[in-house]
């Protein structure tokens, strides 16, 4: 369970240092991101895509309030600072395979 959150620290903490190419590293090469609605995203490509603003603007910032894990699988509860005016509360789910987070689901 430890190398599941090893992965998934890996990716919290080039999220918070704005570190595109290594937050991108800690995903499988064909990752699925799945969003609320019918938000996806598919691959390393498209991942470095999504966040590149959010980290040149250097807004970004998480914090893990609670975590899970069981299986391939670590839940984190965290407050994402610098999306919106007031920190957004998430729940976000992710599975671990082979040492990298190959699917990603945004649950609320």
């Amino acid at each position: 369970m430890k190398h599941l959150a090893a992965a998934v620290d890996r990716q919290l903490h080039a999220y918070n240092a704005h570190d595109l190419e290594a937050f991108a590293a800690a995903y499988a090469p064909d990752v699925l991101v799945e969003g609320p609605g019918d938000n996806r995203l598919r691959g390393r490509h498209a991942l470095r895509a999504a966040y590149a603003q959010q980290f040149q603007d250097a807004r970004c910032r998480a914090e893990v309030l609670a975590r899970l894990t069981e299986g391939d699988w670590v839940v984190d509860h965290e407050l994402a600072h610098g999306l919106a005016d007031t920190p957004l509360r998430l729940l976000v789910a992710y599975r671990v395979r082979d040492g990298l987070i190959d699917r990603v689901t945004f649950l609320a």
